[in-house]
């Protein structure tokens, strides 16, 4: 088991701080981050907490996970890693396009406008 938890279905009101707070109950809180909106600063309903051993983790998922905070049911479980990308994958998408960007704005028989 892993130290680090991913918490879904929170209320929008509750802070990095409020979190640290519900899961100190239940062991030491090594960090504690609601996800939130870059734009908007809104949180996005859910965040990590990193507790100090994976006994203490496990504590957590055991008395928190299906549970009521806020009029809104938590999810608590381990958090996944996130998938690893080849070498060099960007996220652009490839394409066949040269360094005209496509056919240079001619018009011919497969390009009418």
């Amino acid at each position: 088991m892993k130290n680090s938890l991913f918490v879904g279905g929170l209320d929008f009101s509750i802070t990095s701080e409020n979190l640290a707070e519900l899961f100190g109950q239940y062991g030491t809180v090594a960090s504690a981050k609601v996800v939130t909106d870059m734009y908007s600063g809104r949180s996005k309903g859910f965040g990590f907490v990193d507790m100090s051993s994976a006994e203490e983790a496990a504590k957590c998922i055991a008395a928190l996970n299906n549970s009521t905070h806020k009029n809104r049911q938590i999810t608590v479980r381990e958090k996944e890693d996130k998938p690893r990308r080849a070498p060099g994958a960007g996220g652009y998408g490839g394409g066949d396009r040269d360094s005209r960007g496509g056919n240079g704005g001619t018009r011919n028989s497969n390009n009418r406008w």
